[in-house]
C-alpha cells in the first residue's frame, strides 16, 4: 500500500469545508473495519482512509500547516497503513468504569501479544505490537496498542480465496475467539492484501 504524501492531504481550508462529509463517511467506513473481541475490546483495522483522516484530524485540531510539522505528522501515522502483506489495527480496550478499568489494566499486561487473527484452515498468527513505543509497564497495560499482524503467502492466498477469518484473544484473564467475522467486514480487510 502506498504512504501518505502531503499531497494526498487537503489545506486546512479545504478540510474545514470538507470535515462533516467526510466525518460521516469515516463513522460508516470504520464501523466496517471494526471487530468487537468480546465486550471490553475492540480492534480497529487501519488503511489508507483511516490514517488519512487521523492525520487531517491531528493537523486540524493542532492548527498545523508548516510543511515540517505536516510531515511530522505523516511519520507518525503512515506506518499504520498496511504494506499488502499484513493487516494493523488500532487495539481499543474499554472499561467505562475508572476504577474497574485501572483493575483490569493491571490484569491483562501483555494482553495485545496474545491477540490474534487466522485464516481458516492455519494456525493462529498472534500480533506483533506497539512497535513505535513500549506501552505497558511493571504494573499495568495501556488502553490503547497498535498491532501488526504479519500474515503468510499461504494466509493472504486463502483469504482473498474466501477462506473464514477469524480472531481472538487467549490471555488468560481474558479469552475471546471468533470463528468468523462478519462477511462485509472480512471483505474490507482482505482488500488490504495484496
Amino acid at each position: 500500500m502506498p504512504q501518505l504524501t502531503r499531497s494526498d492531504l487537503w489545506s486546512l481550508e479545504e478540510y474545514a469545508n470538507r470535515r462533516s462529509a467526510f466525518r460521516t463517511e469515516m463513522i460508516a467506513h470504520k464501523r466496517l473495519r471494526s471487530v468487537h473481541l468480546g465486550a471490553n475490546v475492540t480492534l480497529l483495522f487501519e488503511d489508507e482512509k483511516t490514517v488519512r483522516y487521523q492525520i487531517q484530524e491531528m493537523l486540524r485540531i493542532e492548527r498545523t500547516f508548516e510543511s515540517a510539522g505536516i510531515q511530522d505528522e505523516l511519520d507518525a501515522y503512515n506506518p499504520l497503513i498496511p504494506d499488502g502483506g499484513n493487516l494493523k489495527a488500532t487495539m481499543l480496550i474499554e472499561y467505562p468504569d475508572p476504577q474497574e478499568r485501572a483493575e483490569r489494566l493491571r490484569e491483562l499486561r501483555g494482553v495485545e501479544r496474545q491477540t490474534w487473527v487466522r485464516a481458516d484452515g492455519y494456525g493462529k498468527c498472534f500480533a506483533i505490537a506497539d512497535e513505535d513505543l513500549e506501552r505497558e509497564n511493571a504494573d499495568k497495560t495501556s488502553s490503547v496498542h497498535f498491532l501488526r499482524f504479519e500474515l503468510t503467502a499461504d494466509m493472504r492466498s486463502a483469504l482473498k480465496g474466501g477462506a473464514a477469518l477469524g480472531m481472538g484473544v487467549d490471555h488468560p484473564a481474558y479469552h475471546v475467539e471468533i470463528e468468523e467475522i462478519a462477511p462485509e467486514t472480512q471483505t474490507s480487510l482482505v482488500a488490504d492484501l495484496t
